[in-house]
């Protein structure tokens, strides 16, 4: 007689738009997130001027091909697990239900500060650009602005964001394309120089620093797994997807930031970026394009922090929904909105907690771009750094646990060397935060914001363990998505033979 099949948790009663996103789409998503105008305006020329090493444009190459090899295994498992919770479904399959959920209580503040924070940079932005104009508006009017526009977008179809996103990250590569062109083509002394290419500046002790910086801008391209569920073929569109986004904002902001220093000259960059800071960029490609080319690069900087807001809302929207579908959060955070399919209470939530935040912040006086935008970015950036670093253990032990599915380099290698080298930078960036905040060394915020994603991890364990005493059945679909008989693979169960479909066919039901 055969075996009965075991229950299967049946939670999922709600699910995202599906078939909304091609490749395209998801790309846009993940680019924007990365926002690459922002990173090459902002922090490189921050980079140079605080940190003066010419190795900068070969860093951010470096930090492309370490995140490139994250994305082989990320996207591997992406093959197998089609799930809006992204880190937390990935980890929790991994690494087990109990440190999935303490991972989904660190994705939660993590993305949500890195989207509030890109509200003081866009405040800021165009607060600047409208005195320019003669217009005084206050940073936190232009947020609000923002806020609203977010707010909206986030609660329509996914495919309408994907479209704004499009025309914006459009508009952003191909104003940094021209920038670009225009610093190498007027370089410093009359010839193009290759110096700041050369490995040998990697040898230096800011090199470390340079790394966590960097890779703060990169942040974001994972976003396109949270779109797995309303993506056209997600086995084959997120893997592409990617890709394309780590590749793209790679290439942008290396080859962004070797341009710089053929315009100045590899021995002046440090000193012309600490001389101009943000507006670096525009100050070497002042004197050879239209001043309307430049109004246009100023405009779309903004745009391009618009962009990003957008995209990570949509991330921590999402999250939501996943983690309300899967009783991990009441389960109204688990409703979609009847007409658009978007995560409708993930959505709003995140906009009236951003509200909250930048109400605070506009209350108390207190600077946009140094406590709004830097510090909370930075914070929020440390947490998806944990989640990438987790994720990247997840993906070996997936695959120790289901063998076959993939390719060793895909599987096990790949994934190995992600893990270690992203446990370097992990490791670089807890010891010298307080220096990525800017804190004296007797702060407390030295060691506070660590110890705070630790505790949070820890109060996600609690609700695991609560969740398996008291609710065995939703406890085993934590990170199982759309369908809960995915568990089968992480967790082999005994299933009924199926002798039509391939050995575990019965796992792949997406």
């Amino acid at each position: 007689m055969a075996r009965q099949e075991p229950a299967e948790p049946d939670i999922i009663t709600r699910a995202l738009a599906k078939n909304r996103l091609g490749v395209p789409s998801v790309v846009f998503f993940g680019v924007a997130g990365a926002a690459p105008l922002t990173v090459i305006i902002g922090a490189i020329s921050t980079i140079y001027a605080i940190i003066g090493n010419t190795a900068l444009p070969i860093v951010y190459l470096i930090i492309a091909g370490v995140l490139s090899l994250f994305t082989v295994g990320f996207v591997a498992m992406s093959r197998h697990i089609v799930n809006s919770g992204a880190f937390y479904s990935y980890i929790s399959h991994g690494l087990g239900r109990m440190i999935g959920v303490g991972a989904a209580f660190v994705a939660l503040p993590a993305y949500s500060l890195m989207q509030i924070g890109l509200f003081g940079l866009f405040g800021a932005a165009a607060s600047g650009i409208l005195a320019a104009l003669g217009l005084q508006v206050s940073w936190y009017t232009c947020a609000l602005i923002a806020w609203a526009l977010v707010a909206v977008l986030g609660l329509l179809w996914v495919d309408l964001s994907g479209k704004v996103l499009a025309v914006l990250l459009i508009a952003e590569i191909s104003i940094v394309l021209i920038f670009d062109i225009v610093m190498v083509a007027n370089p410093a002394g009359g010839s193009v120089s290759f110096d700041t290419l050369a490995v040998a500046p990697l040898f230096t002790p800011e090199v470390g620093s340079m790394m966590v910086l960097a890779i703060a801008g990169f942040v974001g391209f994972e976003a396109t797994v949270v779109l797995s569920e309303e993506a056209r073929d997600p086995k084959k569109t997120i893997a592409r997807a990617t890709h394309w986004a780590v590749l793209l904002a790679g290439l942008l902001c290396g080859v962004s930031a070797w341009a710089m220093s053929v315009s100045t000259g590899p021995d002046r960059i440090a000193a012309v970026a600490a001389e101009h800071q943000t507006d670096l960029v525009f100050a070497l490609v002042g004197p050879h394009v239209p001043a309307a080319l430049i109004n246009i690069g100023y405009i779309l900087f903004m745009t391009s922090v618009f962009a990003a807001l957008l995209a990570f809302h949509a991330a921590v929207a999402r999250y939501q929904f996943a983690l309300g579908r899967e009783g991990v959060l009441p389960s109204a955070w688990g409703r979609t909105h009847p007409r658009t399919g978007a995560p409708l209470l993930g959505s709003v939530t995140q906009s009236l907690l951003a509200l909250g935040v930048l109400s605070t912040f506009a209350y108390f006086g207190t600077d946009p771009l140094v406590y709004v935008f830097a510090w909370l970015t930075t914070i929020g950036g440390l947490g998806v750094l944990l989640l990438m670093w987790a994720a990247s253990a997840a993906v070996i032990a997936f695959f120790v646990r289901n063998p076959g599915k993939e390719n060793v380099w895909r599987a096990y290698l790949a994934p190995l060397i992600a893990f270690l080298l992203l446990t370097i930078v992990l490791g670089a960036t807890i010891v010298g935060f307080g220096e990525l905040l800017q804190v004296s060394g007797s702060s407390p915020f030295q060691w506070l914001v660590p110890v705070a994603y630790a505790g949070v991890a820890i109060i996600g364990f609690i609700w695991a363990l609560i969740m398996r005493a008291a609710r065995p059945e939703v406890y085993q679909a934590i990170g199982r998505g759309a369908d809960g008989r995915v568990s089968n693979l992480a967790e082999p169960l005994p299933v009924k033979p199926m002798h039509a479909d391939p050995v575990g066919a019965r796992s792949y039901h997406y």
